[in-house]
């Protein structure tokens, strides 16, 4: 019978061991967080179309903005093998023949300077890429967030390109010239077009160089979705975090 109370004795002291314990272990949190009852996070729910089309564009903005600064850069084209820009396709020709003449510095300061204007017209399309940004529709936002890893620029590429060409186009043309890109290749389609026996090039270098530069801020771009998309690590808000950890689990 002692044996019996004993155990019992032990038993209820145990549990008053234990609901001691807990009831501490509530205060503790209670107190590390301001007196208040810990709540859980709703990062993992289902984000509204609202917070789809908010998350849609803030990843659009963070990779245009880091788009537009790692190519407006010194070297930001010229270094970045994935968007320098070369002689056109039609001109490669005129290239070679100035390299093999002698004439290589000019082919050297034709690339150059179409580099440099790439890199300065860099500067102001920030405003023109952010502006489109805006007419975004939610419908649009949602379809993009379940699509491609490369879904937003694309839509964003298709929508806004004819725009941004007229737009873009003054800026590049004025950079050509302010780097001196139009009279190098003036000089460079000059002393090839004198060569005998070769087809004349007349390419309108305005024309290339924009479309090369705004090319190039795509892929720029594109490789900015990716990494918001793929690593968590450039989720830093809470709606990034919520609409493409959302999108991660539907996806899987």
């Amino acid at each position: 019978m002692k044996i019996y109370i004993t155990a019992a004795c032990f038993f209820f002291l145990s549990l008053a061991q234990v609901q001691a314990q807990s009831k501490l272990g509530s205060i503790l949190k209670k107190v590390t967080s301001g007196g208040k009852t810990p709540t859980t996070t709703t990062t993992g729910s289902s984000p509204s179309s609202t917070e789809i089309g908010q998350g849609i564009k803030q990843a659009l903005e963070l990779g245009i903005a880091a788009g537009a600064d790692k190519l407006s850069v010194k070297d930001g084209f010229l270094g970045n093998m994935a968007v320098k820009i070369l002689f056109p396709p039609e001109a490669q020709k005129v290239e070679k023949t100035l390299r093999a003449v002698g004439l290589g510095s000019l082919a050297d300061n034709v690339i150059l300077s179409l580099n440099r204007a790439a890199e300065d017209a860099a500067k102001e399309a920030k405003p023109i890429f952010l502006a489109a940004i805006k007419q975004m529709t939610l419908t649009d936002a949602t379809n993009i967030l379940m699509g491609s890893n490369n879904a937003a620029t694309e839509y964003f590429k298709k929508a806004t390109t004819a725009q941004l060409m007229e737009k873009f186009k003054p800026v590049i043309s004025a950079s050509l010239n302010k780097v001196g890109a139009t009279k190098y290749w003036g000089e460079a389609s000059s002393q090839y077009n004198k060569l005998p026996l070769i087809k004349q090039v007349n390419t309108d270098l305005s024309d290339y160089a924009t479309q090369k530069a705004i090319d190039g801020m795509f892929i720029q771009i594109a490789q900015e979705e990716l990494k918001v998309r793929d690593n968590p690590v450039f989720r830093n808000t809470s709606v990034l975090q919520k609409v493409f950890g959302y999108a991660d689990k539907n996806k899987q």
